[in-house]
């Protein structure tokens, strides 16, 4: 535990840094970050913000690890990491958060300029203030706090402001895992992109995930005439009502998980024929399947097929079922590992909630550290409106999280 003293001077001074946090907020969000695939520069303007922003408030040591991406008008993409060095550098406690964020898509849901942010009955709206600069942010007054107070935390502190998370992470995380020796295995990584609404949430597992395209052949006729053709979208619904005998085949349950279940749901569906008197020959829809850890991957791809062969038997069509995502659960982080009773004990005195262990069906960035054998816990206190118009982030979240995380860089 903090020293009660120690750890109430920094947050007096987090709530100091209050209007200072919503002027970076701003500046950051006039500066959009979205990924070369999805239309935009990258990250390189704001990640050569950060670092003169870094320096000037006395945060210097500081490392860029640049991953090549040549469709990016600067030639690559930025990974900032900065330390501030503790009493004691056996371990590192991180928070990784990251840079880019997604395009605001339809402008005229916009009660604003998107990337003009505004401040409104207590709260930051703009793209990219929740997702994830609100924790960026935070992340980086929790350090101004321990420079302004001149404390030296318990151990070393990094801050891992990464590229790419929205696209894959391939030239963010991934890239720095692959090619930088930075962390260790009893280092402390928290990845505030998952939480609730409570901030009572610390994820520590997910669920694997299978994505399914499936394509039904049949043969087209006139409606009129059913026996000249074979109906695809007939066989396809058919098969879309068997596949549901998936949740009763795979059917355990894990506490850990919320829901606890294996989920498989029909999603995305594609246009067929464009009139209503013809008979479809061909027919496509899409699966989402969120499949406990507990269970292989293979084994759900194996009795889906089953399924399926069934179908083609009965409608005499044939099915086609192609992968479009498959990627297995990372290993779980222990509820009992150091980052997760950290993050307990820091919730505890900062938002006096009680915060547990959970798994969640969605993926995130942590899995790519799980899958190096780093323990990895994600949390932060949310309202959950990333990537929506109008995405906003509470002003007292923001300052919350910043005490959090002081909390924990000065946990003994």
């Amino acid at each position: 535990m903090p020293d009660t003293k120690v750890f109430n001077r920094l947050a007096r001074r987090l709530e100091s840094f209050r209007d200072q946090m919503v002027e970076l907020q701003m500046k950051l969000c006039a500066i959009p970050a979205i990924a070369p695939a999805s239309g935009g520069e990258g990250e390189a303007r704001k990640a050569e913000f950060l670092e003169a922003y870094l320096r000037q408030h006395g945060i210097t040591d500081l490392k860029l690890i640049k991953a090549p991406d040549v469709e990016a008008p600067a030639g690559y993409r930025p990974n900032l990491l900065a330390f501030y060095r503790g009493r004691n550098s056996s371990r590192t406690i991180w928070v990784m958060s990251h840079l880019d964020v997604v395009p605001p898509g339809e402008l005229s849901q916009w009660r604003g300029d998107p990337f003009k942010a505004w401040v409104e009955k207590g709260r930051i709206y703009g793209r990219g203030v929740e997702d994830n600069q609100q924790d960026m942010v935070a992340s980086i007054f929790a350090v101004r706090a321990l420079v302004a107070e001149n404390l030296k935390p318990a151990y070393d502190v990094g801050l891992a402001l990464v590229a790419d998370e929205e696209t894959g992470s391939k030239k963010g995380i991934e890239y720095v895992l692959n090619n930088a020796e930075v962390f260790r295995k009893d280092d402390l990584i928290i990845v505030p992109d998952a939480g609730n609404s409570q901030g009572t949430m610390i994820e520590v597992a997910e669920k694997s995930i299978l994505w399914l395209k499936v394509r039904t052949l049949g043969r087209q006729a006139h409606g009129s005439t059913p026996e000249k053709g074979i109906n695809s979208f007939k066989a396809a619904s058919f098969l879309i009502t068997e596949l549901q005998k998936l949740y009763q085949i795979f059917d355990k349950k894990e506490r850990l998980f919320n829901p606890p279940i294996s989920t498989f749901e029909p999603t995305k569906k594609e246009a067929n024929v464009p009139n209503i008197n013809t008979i479809p020959g061909e027919d496509v829809f899409y699966m989402d399947c969120r499949i406990l850890p507990l269970y292989r991957v293979d084994d759900v791809l194996k009795t889906a097929g089953k399924i399926a062969a069934g179908i083609e038997k009965k409608f005499k069509v044939k099915i086609e079922i192609e992968i479009v995502q498959k990627a297995p659960a990372a290993p779980p982080t222990s509820p009992k590992a150091p980052v997760v009773q950290a993050l307990k004990k820091a919730v505890r005195d900062v938002y006096h909630k009680e915060a547990r262990a959970m798994g969640i069906g969605g993926g995130t960035v942590a899995a790519l550290f799980r899958r190096a054998g780093f323990p990895a816990a994600c949390w932060s206190r949310l309202d959950e409106t990333a990537h929506m118009p109008n995405e906003y982030c509470i002003i007292d979240n923001m300052v919350g999280d910043a005490k959090v995380f002081a909390h924990i860089f000065v946990q003994e």
